[in-house]
């Protein structure tokens, strides 16, 4: 069935008739925060670390939502119209383990769904839902379970300009994106036959598109992080077979301040160490530097076995990971670095 409902994703990917991404569109809140079917692919995805009576943790919570045009002409219910995805994962540096699981399944309601007009996105059992601007997240897994919940305590950040965030030179290589930084979490995880009361910080990111990988490109690198004064930093370039950037961008925001989005050509990114993983021979940059207008930061994972092995749902293999941040002047944070293309280029 996953096997069958993965070659379904695929076929959604052909050039058909979605709802574009133009400049100038308002992000609007919290209608925005739900699902917008008319588009190809969309996400929700929430990264974040805890702190436990056991230790550091870290972990991802990622549902997809898929609009498979092609079936749109059967008006069975049971039509696959809209397809939906979710990966989760929990990191434990202290015995270096990650745990990690995915869903696939077509939307059916009231089961499997992704509700407009406010985030409520469901897949059985695993959910991640807002109501009154509070996140909350469930996932229930055979080695893991996560309920956690979400406070936000800044406001909303648009990335690109005004939260359409270009993805190459193309102006239709674009998504609608924003994020929220500094998420406080509460909630309590249960790890093999652990159950631990966490707190933390955490990140959350919302996008959806109609447009492929631009051309050239067969992935990304991207850096979402938390800075322990309270400031936001994203940061992210779009990659070819070779390692060289097809387009990149990054967006800073201090505490209480403005957003600076920084173009193309003041980010540079530079690997400086690889891991190779011993199921499946790739090799990921693990540790990254990157510098942003001649200014270097690093970031260090909290371990390097941080590998997901996705092929079963979305077709895909990469590594995303809990890591610390280190800045210029001194500046430190945590967060999770995402490595997508260096197993094969991406299907979407």
């Amino acid at each position: 069935m996953r096997k069958a409902l993965a070659l379904l994703f695929l076929a959604a990917l052909p050039a058909l008739a979605f709802d574009p991404v133009v400049a100038g569109r308002p992000i609007r809140l919290p209608e925005d925060a739900g699902a917008h079917p008319g588009h190809r692919i969309e996400w929700w995805y929430i990264t974040g670390h805890l702190d436990s009576s056991s230790g550091p943790l870290g972990f991802q919570v990622t549902f997809f939502r898929v609009r498979h045009k092609e079936a749109e002409a059967n008006p069975s219910r049971f039509s696959p119209k809209q397809l939906l995805f979710a990966h989760a994962a929990l990191a434990d540096p202290g015995q270096l383990k990650l745990a990690h699981d995915q869903r696939i399944a077509r939307a059916l309601a009231p089961l499997v769904s992704a509700r407009e007009g406010e985030t409520d996105v469901r897949i059985e059992d695993w959910t991640l839902k807002r109501e009154a601007g509070i996140y909350q997240a469930r996932v229930v897994s055979d080695e893991f379970a996560l309920d956690l919940r979400f406070e936000p305590t800044q406001p909303v950040l648009l990335q690109g300009d005004r939260g359409f965030s270009r993805k190459g030179p193309a102006p239709e290589a674009a998504s609608y994106y924003y994020s929220e930084p500094q998420l406080r979490v509460a909630g309590r995880i249960v790890s093999g036959k652990r159950a631990l009361d966490v707190t933390g910080v955490a990140w959350l990111d919302h996008e959806w598109s109609s447009e492929l990988l631009v051309s050239g490109a067969v992935g990304w690198d991207w850096i979402g992080a938390n800075l322990d004064d309270g400031s936001a930093l994203m940061v992210f370039r779009m990659r070819d077979a070779a390692g060289q950037p097809v387009w990149a961008s990054a967006t800073i925001r201090a505490r209480g301040g403005e957003p600076r989005v920084l173009p193309p050509e003041a980010v540079r990114f530079t690997p400086r160490r690889s891991w190779k993983s011993p199921r499946t021979g790739t090799s990921y940059p693990v540790v990254m530097e990157f510098s942003l207008e001649g200014k270097t930061w690093r970031v260090d994972p909290v371990m390097d076995d941080q590998e997901l092995d996705a092929r079963a749902s979305t077709g895909t293999l990469y590594w995303e990971g809990a890591v610390r941040v280190t800045g210029p002047n001194g500046e430190r944070g945590r967060g999770y670095l995402e490595l997508t293309g260096y197993a094969q280029r991406l299907p979407f």
